[in-house]
């Protein structure tokens, strides 16, 4: 993911939207200067997650994030998957109201209510979805793009797709 083509001369690689990073790699401009940000373009991003916990988690700290930065949510998801068993939904389902007063006393996550009771029914109708002998994360990919095209610029990747409104 670092806005290479097979195929293209040593200068044309690099899209004048990224920027080159002291350690040689090609990063956005969002990803170049927080070690933290740097390293999650560096490992994750746009590395899909394909496992039920794996979607799980992707999709809560989304919510979380809502109106806070990425960076934000990255620095503090250690304490969020030991505060959600690793995002098992299994797990996050059974969480009752002691489980729910016990986040809000805890100052290593985001303490907002409404998303938090949000990742309790998210997992209890993730475990619906089992009921019917389906998956999250098979729910999620079947709305991904089959045909996914390597943007150069970063004026190449739209904001919204078919798929993302759906």
């Amino acid at each position: 993911m670092s806005g290479l083509h097979d195929g293209d001369t040593a200068q044309d690689r690099f899209s004048p939207d990224l920027v080159m990073g002291e350690d040689g790699r090609a990063r956005p401009p969002w990803a170049a200067s927080d070690p933290l940000l740097m390293e999650y373009y560096d490992t994750e991003w746009g590395v899909p997650v394909k496992t039920e916990s794996g979607v799980f988690e992707r999709l809560s700290l989304e919510a979380f994030q809502s109106g806070l930065s990425w960076s934000t949510i990255l620095r503090k998801r250690p304490a969020f998957r030991e505060a959600f068993a690793n995002f098992d939904p299994e797990i996050v389902a059974t969480f009752n109201e002691d489980a729910v007063a016990s986040l809000m006393a805890n100052p290593a996550i985001i303490r907002n209510e409404r998303k938090i009771r949000a990742t309790i029914r998210n997992a209890q109708a993730t475990l619906k979805l089992h009921e019917e002998n389906s998956y999250l994360s098979d729910v999620v990919w079947s709305y991904a793009s089959t045909s996914l095209p390597r943007p150069f610029r970063l004026s190449d990747i739209p904001s919204r797709t078919p798929e993302s409104t759906a």
